[in-house]
């Protein structure tokens, strides 16, 4: 697994988990936001689990479970008020266009002949 896309999961999650801090904490938004930090920490999660040697299939099956957390990730992003806040809103759509392309990454290493 690439140590670069290691890093750029993980960079997404914390991104995500920053752009949580700064939503407002309302009887709505809780339960997407803790939906959003648990979906975009465990597409970083499942994509390390799929380097740990354990055989090919096992392999693919993490890479498709975090394929399926960044797809959970851009719905809860989507969800998430931001209360007509131009700077958080900015801050989303960036957020769902890198779970968009993390999506698309993982979608071609799984499609890979041997991945």
């Amino acid at each position: 697994m690439s140590q670069e896309l290691e890093l750029r999961f993980y960079k997404f999650a914390e991104r995500s988990r920053d752009f949580c801090r700064n939503v407002k904490w309302d009887i709505i938004n809780v339960v997407y936001i803790r939906q959003l930090i648990r979906s975009s920490s465990s597409v970083s999660a499942n994509y390390i689990e799929a380097s740990d040697d354990l055989g090919k299939a096992d392999e693919k099956m993490k890479l498709k479970i975090s394929r399926r957390e960044a797809k959970e990730s851009i719905n809860w992003l989507n969800l998430m008020l931001v209360y007509e806040s131009e700077s958080l809103e900015k801050e989303r759509k960036i957020l769902v266009d890198e779970a968009e392309q993390i999506r698309k990454i993982l979608s071609a290493i799984i499609k890979k002949p041997g991945g």
